[in-house]
């Protein structure tokens, strides 16, 4: 917060008055208590949203600022603080400006004062007089950069990516470099003291502008605004209604089936994940209805390619390699599937239900995660419900994985030698899977080299032929049929040298292979997807009420938020939004 500017010898409004006769003067200057106060909140909060939000801008993979800046910021569930200090922020500045109009101030920062930078000369009084213009300038450049970052934080909060993410991180870091030169154009007015005259206050010298009481009216006036904003929010978020009817869709039908059509959908928008025709964004189209047993959802989003190629494998000279070393890492975003991951959260906390925690090492004494990423994780003993439809790993065939987030589990012995990949409270439902790799795990720098894999095509032609058109480009899409996975015990055998020897260098099999073991919790799911027109459309039913820990039970009166992420032949980077949808059971 600029203070009044001026050569003139008297004392600016909002400065300690002169002293009494006898009374020792005190030269140095002191800003009034609201100024101080406000100034405070207004640092405080920029700071939080900086570092926060440089936190979640150094997560892209295209960031290099804050990825320098990294090892530095703070780690874990930083979404809250992030928009609470956002808020703060809009409270301080609505404050502020309330404060400057109530105590007569606004003056001190009148664009008159900015001809100071015309000022000529080289005697002290004419630099001190082009600095404060400096200080004046750089008041409203904050201001202004301040409503952008307000603007395009709430574009981002509704789901609008793009540009906007672009101009929201260019605005953050000018604000970060605004803070130096904030701090050097004051100590270049007026010295040190000019700088801890924010810890002097003083009251306001007329009385007159005291019994107006500003910074109780900026209070009064900022803290309805910040209220109404957050109010708009809970009102305004879009609403899924589940209602009952007689019989329930048939899956085999997508959404062809005429009950669908008495469902209202919900639109989602998603931004800020990977591929997507290099926008990183979908809308993701929401319906539910429920029977007297079952719940069903239907989703459709857009996604310009059918892409199963989970990681698959290419033999060499020197034997199997997989086509994507990036797996070592668990950071895929070439060869890779198609996802759609939903939750349902009994908390509508920010981060996904207060799940999402960011950084290099967000579980101290845990293994780090893989990708540098963070972890999926609850903190309060809760579980959030989690269903995850993967294209090459039975979602094809009808399978969606029933998962959760939880408490972060206690690492193995082989997690903690970076054996097994550690995963904290992201984890399926208790059972077994359908699936399995066709190769062993490596961790980090693994990969790199030749892998023996654990089974082989029992017909690598017939195998070859499933796989439809091999494009060994980074082109995601894959032949409408194709099947890029291998059932374990009809399809496969056992690796041997010999049977790897009868297969041509050249060959791509599917790093897949499909099991039999889809059991317990985790396979309550039943499922249809199928890709056209540049469009997934996936159906999805369960029962009810399952009676597991790990699930949410869709009963009239139940109540949960939906969040959704769709993936493009990516790993971990899907897309997200921030606003959840509220489920409305009737």
């Amino acid at each position: 917060m600029s203070e009044p500017l001026t050569l003139a010898p008297h004392p600016p409004r909002g400065a300690a008055a002169p002293s009494e006769p006898g009374v020792r003067l005190d030269r140095h200057p002191r800003s009034d208590t609201g100024t101080i106060v406000i100034h405070w909140i207004v640092a405080g909060a920029m700071v939080a949203s900086l570092l926060t939000g440089l936190r979640i801008s150094a997560d892209a993979p295209v960031a290099r600022t804050a990825k320098f800046l990294a090892p530095f910021l703070p780690q874990g569930e930083v979404w809250t603080v992030h928009f609470v200090a956002g808020l703060t922020l809009f409270f301080g500045i609505t404050a502020y400006l309330v404060y400057l109009v109530r105590g007569r101030l606004t003056d001190r920062n009148g664009l008159s004062r900015l001809r100071a930078l015309r000022v000529s000369g080289r005697s002290k009084a004419a630099r001190k007089a082009r600095w404060g213009g400096v200080n004046v300038a750089l008041h409203w450049l904050i201001y202004a950069v301040t409503l952008v970052l307000t603007g395009t934080g709430i574009a981002l909060y509704l789901g609008y990516g793009g540009w906007v993410v672009w101009l929201h991180a260019t605005c953050a870091l000018g604000a970060l470099a605004y803070i130096a030169i904030h701090t050097l154009a004051h100590f270049m007015y007026g010295g040190l003291w000019q700088l801890l005259r924010l810890f002097r206050p003083a009251p306001l010298a007329d009385g007159a502008t005291r019994r107006r009481r500003p910074l109780l009216a900026a209070a009064i006036v900022g803290l309805p605004v910040v209220g109404l904003l957050a109010w708009a929010d809970l009102t305004g978020r879009s609403t899924l209604v589940v209602d009952k009817v007689p019989v329930g869709p048939d899956l085999s039908k997508l959404l062809d089936d005429p009950v669908w059509r008495t469902a209202r959908p919900v639109s989602v928008r998603t931004m800020q994940g990977a591929n997507f025709g290099g926008t990183g964004e979908t809308t993701v189209e929401i319906r539910a209805v429920r029977d007297g047993a079952n719940v069903y959802f239907a989703f459709r989003w857009w996604d310009p390619s059918r892409s199963l190629k989970r990681v698959p494998m290419i033999k060499k000279a020197d034997g199997w390699h997989l086509l994507d070393a990036d797996a070592a890492k668990a950071d895929v975003t070439g060869y890779y599937e198609d996802k759609l991951a939903v939750i349902f959260s009994r908390s509508d906390a920010f981060g996904s239900g207060g799940s999402t925690h960011l950084g290099a090492r967000p579980l101290p004494d845990a293994p780090a995660p893989l990708n540098g990423r963070g972890y999926h994780y609850t903190t309060d003993g809760s579980y959030i419900d989690m269903w995850q439809w993967k294209a090459a790993r039975g979602g094809m065939l009808g399978v969606v994985e029933d998962m959760h987030i939880g408490p972060p589990t206690e690492p193995t012995a082989a997690e903690r030698a970076v054996k097994g990949r550690y995963q904290a409270g992201y984890w399926g439902d208790p059972g077994t899977s359908t699936y399995r790799y066709n190769f062993r795990f490596e961790g980090p720098g693994g990969y790199e080299g030749a892998v023996e894999p654990l089974r082989l095509p029992k017909d690598w032609r017939a195998t070859v032929a499933r796989l439809g058109t091999i494009d060994l480009g980074l082109d995601a899409s894959t032949a409408p049929g194709s099947a890029w996975w291998m059932v374990e015990k009809t399809e496969t055998v056992a690796y041997s040298a010999a049977g790897d020897a009868e297969i041509p260098v050249g060959t791509v099999m599917p790093g897949v292979l499909m099991t039999d073991g889809y059991s317990g919790d985790r396979a309550g799911i039943s499922a249809a997807a199928d890709w056209a027109d540049d469009h997934w459309t996936l159906v999805a039913s369960r029962k009810i009420a399952t009676g597991s820990k790990y699930d949410v039970d869709f009963l009239p009166g139940s109540k949960f938020f939906l969040y959704v992420s769709a993936f493009d032949h990516t790993q971990t980077r899907h897309t997200r939004h921030m606003r959840p949808v509220e489920v409305l059971l009737r």
